[in-house]
């Protein structure tokens, strides 16, 4: 049977790994390899949405990435108890027209026993910014390991 390491119950340091490699995954931005991590009946609320399986999930993504553009991510363990994790997230984006957001939010993770999330609960808040506020420069794909956290940006 195929698992998708850090299992659980999770440790400090094995949380810290898989919000790492959800944040590497999502800084992509491809639906195809973000859904591989999700049981194929995850159950989501995202905002108003509320996908359910990877083919919805997959909807879902291409949809996100065709209207949040230039999209880099940060997230954040907050709190983690046997299969389950919670995480704060902030990321920057710019519509068609250009103008630039800064979305923060939180998400609770439920894991099975293979290491694949069957639950995601997020909570999104947008914040209109100019972009000489932006602070996430790293070229798109994985945030750089001594790019500063969330913790260290103040946000």
């Amino acid at each position: 049977m195929e698992t998708k390491p850090p299992l659980p119950p999770f440790t400090q340091e094995s949380a810290i790994q898989k919000v790492r490699m959800a944040e590497d995954a999502w800084n992509t931005r491809d639906p195809d390899r973000v859904v591989q991590v999700y049981t194929p009946d995850t159950v989501w609320r995202n905002r108003a949405e509320f996908p359910k399986g990877r083919e919805q999930v997959h909807q879902f993504l291409q949809r996100k990435w065709a209207k949040e553009l230039d999209y880099r991510l940060i997230k954040e363990l907050w709190a983690f108890t046997g299969s389950r994790i919670a995480v704060r997230f902030a990321y920057e984006w710019h519509d068609d027209s250009g103008h630039w957001y800064r979305s923060y939010g939180n998400e609770n993770w439920e894991f099975n026993e293979q290491g694949f999330m069957q639950r995601r609960f997020a909570s999104i808040n947008d914040m209109p910014m100019r972009e000489a506020d932006r602070q996430f420069f790293w070229p798109l794909g994985r945030r750089p390991d001594e790019h500063a956290s969330l913790s260290d940006l103040g946000l």
